[in-house]
């Protein structure tokens, strides 16, 4: 694979500087021509230690407008970093549409690491490079443009460099007793490198391996292939990117799990409050421990309008450290949060180790209103369960306790609801025409769900469908669930 990169090309320094000239004019007009763009650029900068990562970024943002350029370097995970799922700290980096991203030391760092360190099976890095695969299918559906660069040296090349700039001592700093070490290693580290990236090299993300030796070979060659690939995406119409989707939901039933809800389930009031203060003081020993042993919880609430969900979280959090938990309620996106994938803004929102978040609506919006009001283009909602299914996956195998609970009332229930708010003065803010416009799509929000708790009630992360025509029954099950699913945990 690296047999190509290992051919000792350069280039002559009058033909460089010709050559830039005119590429930085280039690349400083397509970066304009991006900022009204509806995708994201994300260029990731990889390869062997000492051929010319670092100072192939230093020089984009030499060449670019650094107004426009979001670069991320990643080192060991800090504290705030390792609490939280693996990917985290990349989903938060990733940069907003009209934007380049430079990812220096991404996700492909560690594995390659670890793998070489004997930290890391082969089998583990199978799986780790199917997930970084499934990352970037997702990033790409949703339109993003990724450049991955691999900047290679053969190993007497190798050799050669960190020699040359140990024995100068204007740049001996720049070499470790690592990259010292790594001399010795080199044969293992080209072994993994050549798998990770024959793994990784897909049709919508493949690896561009480049010629690392001569610096005016790389950088020129790094330039041209950021200019042609921007310019390449920015002449596609957005419309051929969208793949191509049967609406499979149109076929189904009329007839839906929702159906066969029991919702005359009830609680006497005197019974209620005893089941009430139990569970809470039960969820508060628990979610104590849960603290001091670092363990986080995500809970995800959806449910019909005016189903409870404010009711139940009051219910909740009456039992928690308010030092302890965060509710997110989640309404329509910011300009922020529509300049990036769906699911950035649920990772940004993620707690430290032995938190609790809360979030009021979810990710699972993609599926139902966005599907339903036509936010969402078939595609898009349609590939959305697989992604929904893997993002939970990270939660739960990071040691997260992922509550997911649907709220369920039947439309009577619901509408003796809506005028009960109406009557009362502060409540009278919670209903809009938009609650009744609703109701006409009664039926195909119920196969929405349908779909959704078919599609991604896993047994990691399932669905708990809540009878909730009775309040003081929902508030009470959803508490016993949340208690039973914390002592499993702990």
């Amino acid at each position: 694979m690296f047999e190509a990169a290992e051919l000792g090309r350069k280039l002559d320094k009058d033909t460089y500087k010709t050559e830039v000239e005119n590429l930085r004019v280039e690349l400083l007009e397509l970066q304009q021509e991006l900022l009204s763009a509806d995708f994201p650029v994300i260029l990731l900068i990889s390869g062997v230690d000492g051929a010319g990562k670092g100072e192939m970024v230093n020089l984009l943002h030499e060449w670019m407008d650094p107004r426009h350029l979001e670069t991320s370097a990643f080192d060991a995970p800090t504290d705030e970093e390792s609490e939280r799922p693996y990917f985290w700290r990349y989903w938060r980096a990733l940069p907003p549409k009209g934007k380049l991203g430079i990812h220096f030391s991404s996700w492909y760092s560690d594995p390659i690491a670890e793998r070489l360190a004997g930290e890391m099976s082969a089998n583990d890095q199978e799986a780790y490079l199917s997930r970084v695969n499934t990352l970037e299918k997702m990033l790409v559906d949703d339109g993003a443009l990724i450049i991955k660069i691999w900047l290679h040296l053969g190993k007497k090349q190798y050799r050669k460099r960190i020699k040359s700039l140990a024995g100068d001592p204007k740049t001996a700093w720049r070499v470790t007793q690592k990259n010292l070490d790594n001399i010795k290693v080199y044969d293992k580290f080209r072994k993994v490198a050549e798998e990770t990236l024959r793994e990784t090299s897909t049709g919508h993300a493949p690896w561009i391996i480049v010629e690392g030796y001569d610096h005016r070979y790389r950088s020129l060659t790094v330039g041209r292939l950021l200019r042609d690939m921007i310019r390449k995406r920015l002449e596609v119409d957005p419309k051929t990117l969208a793949s191509p989707a049967v609406d499979w939901s149109a076929k189904k039933d009329s007839t839906t799990l929702l159906d066969f809800v029991d919702l005359k389930k009830s609680l006497e009031k005197k019974e209620y409050k005893e089941q009430l203060a139990d569970y809470q003081a039960r969820l508060n020993e628990l979610a104590r421990k849960a603290h001091k042993k670092k363990v986080s919880t995500v809970m995800a609430l959806e449910g019909w309008d005016a189903a409870g969900k404010g009711g139940m979280i009051r219910r909740m959090i009456h039992a928690l450290d308010a030092r302890h938990y965060r509710v997110i309620p989640v309404a329509a996106p910011t300009d922020e949060e529509k300049a990036r994938h769906y699911l950035w803004r649920f990772w940004r929102h993620l707690q430290r180790a032995g938190h609790m978040t809360i979030f009021d609506r979810t990710w699972y919006g993609r599926v139902l209103v966005e599907r339903i009001e036509g936010f969402a283009r078939t595609d898009e909602w349609i590939r959305a369960y697989q992604e929904i299914n893997e993002f939970e996956e990270e939660l739960t195998e990071h040691g997260i306790v992922l509550l997911k609970y649907w709220l369920h009332i039947d439309k009577d229930e619901q509408l003796a609801r809506f005028k009960a708010r109406e009557q009362i003065s502060y409540k009278q803010h919670k209903i809009t025409d938009e609650d009744y416009r609703n109701r006409e799509k009664w039926d195909e929000y119920a196969q929405a769900v349908a779909d959704m708790v078919e599609r991604t009630s896993t047994p990691q992360a399932p669905w708990y469908i809540i009878e909730g025509n009775d309040k003081r029954y929902a508030r009470v099950r959803a508490l016993q669930i949340l208690c039973e699913r914390l002592e499993k945990a702990l």
